[in-house]
Protein backbone atom coordinates (compact mmCIF):
# COMPACT_ATOMS: atom_id res chain seq x y z
CA UNK A 1 0.00 0.00 0.00
CA UNK A 2 1.20 3.48 -0.86
CA UNK A 3 2.18 5.21 2.40
CA UNK A 4 0.67 8.48 1.13
CA UNK A 5 -2.77 6.91 0.64
CA UNK A 6 -3.24 6.10 4.34
CA UNK A 7 -5.23 8.61 6.38
CA UNK A 8 -2.91 11.06 8.11
CA UNK A 9 -3.35 13.78 10.63
CA UNK A 10 -3.88 17.09 8.86
CA UNK A 11 -0.98 19.42 8.80
CA UNK A 12 -1.28 22.97 10.00
CA UNK A 13 -0.26 25.57 7.41
CA UNK A 14 0.27 29.21 8.34
CA UNK A 15 0.51 31.91 5.67
CA UNK A 16 2.36 35.11 6.64
CA UNK A 17 3.93 38.18 5.10
CA UNK A 18 7.36 37.09 6.34
CA UNK A 19 7.26 39.51 9.28
CA UNK A 20 4.69 37.57 11.28
CA UNK A 21 1.64 39.35 9.92
CA UNK A 22 -1.11 37.73 7.87
CA UNK A 23 -0.83 37.53 4.08
CA UNK A 24 -3.61 37.26 1.53
CA UNK A 25 -3.58 33.85 -0.13
CA UNK A 26 -7.19 32.63 -0.08
CA UNK A 27 -7.41 28.86 0.14
CA UNK A 28 -3.65 28.20 -0.05
CA UNK A 29 -3.29 26.82 3.49
CA UNK A 30 -6.30 24.53 3.15
CA UNK A 31 -5.19 23.35 -0.32
CA UNK A 32 -1.60 22.58 0.75
CA UNK A 33 -2.83 20.69 3.82
CA UNK A 34 -5.20 18.65 1.63
CA UNK A 35 -2.50 17.48 -0.80
CA UNK A 36 0.42 17.14 1.63
CA UNK A 37 1.98 13.67 1.75
CA UNK A 38 2.28 11.79 5.02
CA UNK A 39 5.95 12.70 5.37
CA UNK A 40 5.18 16.44 5.51
CA UNK A 41 6.03 18.32 8.69
CA UNK A 42 3.09 18.67 11.09
CA UNK A 43 3.36 22.48 11.03
CA UNK A 44 4.37 24.39 7.90
CA UNK A 45 4.89 28.14 7.58
CA UNK A 46 4.60 29.79 4.16
CA UNK A 47 5.91 33.36 3.97
CA UNK A 48 4.90 35.52 0.99
CA UNK A 49 7.66 38.09 0.68
CA UNK A 50 8.89 40.79 -1.67
CA UNK A 51 11.31 40.00 -4.45
CA UNK A 52 13.91 42.11 -2.64
CA UNK A 53 13.54 39.98 0.51
CA UNK A 54 13.89 36.67 -1.31
CA UNK A 55 16.87 38.08 -3.21
CA UNK A 56 18.52 38.90 0.12
CA UNK A 57 17.80 35.39 1.42
CA UNK A 58 19.10 33.83 -1.78
CA UNK A 59 22.29 35.92 -1.50
CA UNK A 60 22.73 35.05 2.19
CA UNK A 61 22.09 31.31 1.96
CA UNK A 62 23.01 30.43 -1.62
CA UNK A 63 25.47 33.18 -2.58
CA UNK A 64 23.27 34.03 -5.58
CA UNK A 65 22.43 37.70 -5.99
CA UNK A 66 19.09 37.24 -7.73
CA UNK A 67 15.45 36.88 -6.81
CA UNK A 68 14.21 33.31 -7.02
CA UNK A 69 10.63 32.05 -6.77
CA UNK A 70 10.69 29.77 -3.71
CA UNK A 71 13.13 28.79 -0.98
CA UNK A 72 12.61 26.00 1.55
CA UNK A 73 14.25 26.03 4.95
CA UNK A 74 14.24 22.92 7.10
CA UNK A 75 12.41 21.89 9.09
CA UNK A 76 9.19 23.61 7.99
CA UNK A 77 9.52 27.03 6.33
CA UNK A 78 8.70 27.90 2.74
CA UNK A 79 9.40 31.40 1.40
CA UNK A 80 7.75 32.55 -1.85
CA UNK A 81 8.48 35.76 -3.76
CA UNK A 82 5.20 37.50 -4.60
CA UNK A 83 6.48 39.41 -7.62
CA UNK A 84 8.23 36.42 -9.15
CA UNK A 85 5.10 34.32 -8.55
CA UNK A 86 2.93 36.91 -10.34
CA UNK A 87 5.26 37.00 -13.35
CA UNK A 88 5.48 33.22 -13.53
CA UNK A 89 1.69 32.95 -13.30
CA UNK A 90 1.34 35.23 -16.33
CA UNK A 91 3.97 33.25 -18.25
CA UNK A 92 2.28 29.95 -17.36
CA UNK A 93 -1.16 31.28 -18.27
CA UNK A 94 -2.83 30.66 -14.92
CA UNK A 95 -3.82 32.62 -11.83
CA UNK A 96 -1.52 33.98 -9.16
CA UNK A 97 -3.36 31.73 -6.67
CA UNK A 98 -2.51 28.65 -8.76
CA UNK A 99 1.13 29.74 -8.99
CA UNK A 100 1.28 30.04 -5.19
CA UNK A 101 0.00 26.45 -4.98
CA UNK A 102 2.62 25.24 -7.49
CA UNK A 103 5.42 26.94 -5.56
CA UNK A 104 4.17 25.91 -2.10
CA UNK A 105 3.88 22.27 -3.19
CA UNK A 106 7.34 22.32 -4.72
CA UNK A 107 8.78 23.89 -1.58
CA UNK A 108 7.01 21.34 0.61
CA UNK A 109 8.51 18.45 -1.34
CA UNK A 110 11.97 19.91 -0.79
CA UNK A 111 11.23 20.18 2.93
CA UNK A 112 10.58 16.45 3.15
CA UNK A 113 13.80 15.55 1.36
CA UNK A 114 13.08 15.41 -2.36
CA UNK A 115 15.77 16.88 -4.59
CA UNK A 116 15.11 16.57 -8.32
CA UNK A 117 18.63 17.75 -9.24
CA UNK A 118 20.30 14.95 -7.29
CA UNK A 119 21.27 11.96 -9.45
CA UNK A 120 19.90 9.66 -6.75
CA UNK A 121 16.42 11.19 -7.16
CA UNK A 122 15.83 9.34 -10.46
CA UNK A 123 12.60 11.25 -11.12
CA UNK A 124 11.01 10.56 -7.71
CA UNK A 125 10.31 14.21 -6.96
CA UNK A 126 8.80 14.85 -10.41
CA UNK A 127 6.50 11.83 -10.03
CA UNK A 128 5.42 12.89 -6.52
CA UNK A 129 4.87 16.49 -7.62
CA UNK A 130 2.78 15.30 -10.60
CA UNK A 131 0.64 13.02 -8.43
CA UNK A 132 0.00 15.60 -5.71
CA UNK A 133 -0.72 18.48 -8.09
CA UNK A 134 -3.19 16.30 -10.01
CA UNK A 135 -4.83 15.41 -6.69
CA UNK A 136 -5.07 19.15 -6.02
CA UNK A 137 -6.35 20.04 -9.51
CA UNK A 138 -3.28 21.82 -10.91
CA UNK A 139 -2.32 21.52 -14.58
CA UNK A 140 1.46 21.71 -14.47
CA UNK A 141 4.12 21.64 -11.83
CA UNK A 142 7.37 23.52 -11.51
CA UNK A 143 9.57 20.60 -12.57
CA UNK A 144 7.55 19.99 -15.74
CA UNK A 145 7.63 23.68 -16.63
CA UNK A 146 11.38 23.87 -16.15
CA UNK A 147 11.84 20.98 -18.59
CA UNK A 148 9.48 22.36 -21.25
CA UNK A 149 10.86 24.56 -24.03
CA UNK A 150 10.35 28.25 -23.38
CA UNK A 151 7.78 30.04 -25.56
CA UNK A 152 9.39 32.06 -28.36
CA UNK A 153 8.38 35.41 -26.82
CA UNK A 154 9.97 34.49 -23.53
CA UNK A 155 13.13 33.19 -25.18
CA UNK A 156 13.59 36.53 -26.97
CA UNK A 157 13.20 38.52 -23.73
CA UNK A 158 15.76 36.49 -21.81
CA UNK A 159 19.45 36.07 -22.31
CA UNK A 160 21.49 33.29 -20.83
CA UNK A 161 20.31 29.81 -19.85
CA UNK A 162 16.59 28.95 -19.75
CA UNK A 163 14.70 29.56 -16.53
CA UNK A 164 14.97 26.57 -14.21
CA UNK A 165 12.03 27.39 -12.01
CA UNK A 166 14.29 28.85 -9.35
CA UNK A 167 13.04 26.81 -6.43
CA UNK A 168 15.78 26.10 -3.98
CA UNK A 169 16.27 24.22 -0.74
CA UNK A 170 18.33 25.56 2.10
CA UNK A 171 19.23 23.57 5.19
CA UNK A 172 19.37 25.80 8.23
CA UNK A 173 22.68 25.39 9.97
CA UNK A 174 24.17 23.26 7.20
CA UNK A 175 24.11 25.84 4.44
CA UNK A 176 22.06 26.13 1.32
CA UNK A 177 21.53 23.30 -1.10
CA UNK A 178 20.32 23.74 -4.64
CA UNK A 179 17.27 21.67 -5.43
Amino acid sequence: MDPDSKPRPRISVTITDGRGGPAAAPGLARWLASVAPRAAPRDVAVALVSDARIKALNRQFRRRDTATDVLSFEPSDIVIARGVARRQAREAGHSYEDELKVLALHGLLHLIGYDHHAPSDAGRMARMERRLRQKGGLRAGLIERSRAPAPATRARRRSGPPHSGGAERARAGVGPREH
